[in-house]
């Protein structure tokens, strides 16, 4: 009797045993399917490279090109200065941009040693610290959005009202983490709801290529260069407009997502190396072709808007693939 329970005993813990090693098996097998099926799905097609990286401190000002660049959630950031971290403001708060006055474009803004830089054409250099906590929080409108701004104080206003020759007095302001930032998703609903950024006019980055520039002055009778268009990513070796497929693209670490085109309006006729307006093109030839998204009627694209799914570094040079599932 006592044989027979030891005989039933060793078969149970086996059979237990058995169970066990089963069921770790198929969990085992399963993770390893599961990671096999996301590394697979996964597909990376190289579509281009990164040509310039352009960083524009101040809405409307002077693009700095550099060779590398942080891309963060709000947009390309590059020692202290970020991307339209800075913003031009009347004294009731609603935005001046190169729309209203098209000499903002020559004016550079940049930082040393703590300092903010401003320089202009006829204009003196301008230097005040970086950081001034103890000036106002200002309320302000980008378009017709609620934001917020640290004033840059009165010598950087006196300096930008002369340079503009304004019979109103302009002053600059500059965004910081806690303060109150734009929501893409309240104007166009194609954004994520959490979505943030602080000066721009929709989203954290604007990439374009190369060759769609050199279409458009295909076209043209005076030529283009595609600074007039102020985006944050060029990118060569690459058709035109197949930018517009890219709905998901991977830059080294960094991810990126599209959400929706660029539709370009007045500014893009302001020339970038004299600041003088014009008002027709490179715009009037735009709107003959590229009028392609529905919901933007009167604006042509060129250019696709995305926001960041994974941050990291940028280099100039480095392949841009499109990602796959």
């Amino acid at each position: 009797m006592a044989f027979i329970e030891v005989f039933e005993k060793f078969i149970d813990q086996n059979r237990k045993i058995a169970f066990y090693a089963a069921g770790t098996a198929v969990a085992l097998l399963g993770l390893g399917l599961g990671y096999n099926y996301m590394c697979k799905e996964k597909k990376l097609t190289q579509v281009g490279v990164v040509s310039q990286l352009l960083v524009h401190p101040m809405k409307s000002g002077k693009a700095v090109s550099v060779d590398t660049a942080e891309c963060l959630r709000m947009g390309l950031k590059y020692g202290e200065l970020q991307d339209r971290h800075w913003l031009v403001i009347t004294e009731d708060g609603h935005m001046v941009t190169g729309r209203q006055q098209p000499r903002l474009v020559l004016v550079s803004l940049t930082s040393e040693d703590g300092q903010l830089c401003l320089n202009g054409p006829q204009m003196e250099e301008l230097r005040v610290p970086l950081q001034q906590p103890n000036n106002a929080v200002v309320d302000c409108r980008v378009f017709s959005v609620d934001v917020q701004g640290r004033d840059c104080g009165d010598e950087v206003s006196d300096w930008l009202t002369r340079y503009l020759e304004s019979d109103k007095i302009v002053r600059l302001v500059h965004f910081e983490p806690h303060l109150r930032a734009q929501r893409p998703s309240e104007k166009e609903p194609l954004f994520p709801k959490d979505e943030k950024v602080a000066y721009p006019d929709a989203a954290p980055i604007m990439l374009m290529t190369e060759a769609s520039v050199r279409d458009l002055n295909t076209r043209l009778d005076h030529g283009v260069t595609i600074s007039q268009f102020r985006p944050s990513i060029v990118v060569s070796d690459c058709e035109a407009f197949t930018e517009d497929t890219w709905d998901h693209i991977q830059i080294g670490k960094v991810e990126m997502k599209r959400v929706i085109g660029c539709g370009r309006c007045i500014f893009t006729t302001v020339d970038p190396e004299t600041g003088v307006i014009t008002r027709k093109e490179p715009l009037n030839t735009l709107k003959t072709y590229r009028l392609t998204d529905p919901k933007q009627k009167t604006s042509p694209i060129l250019g696709q808007y995305y926001t960041i799914k994974k941050t990291g570094v940028l280099h100039v040079g480095e392949p841009v693939y499109k990602v796959n599932y």
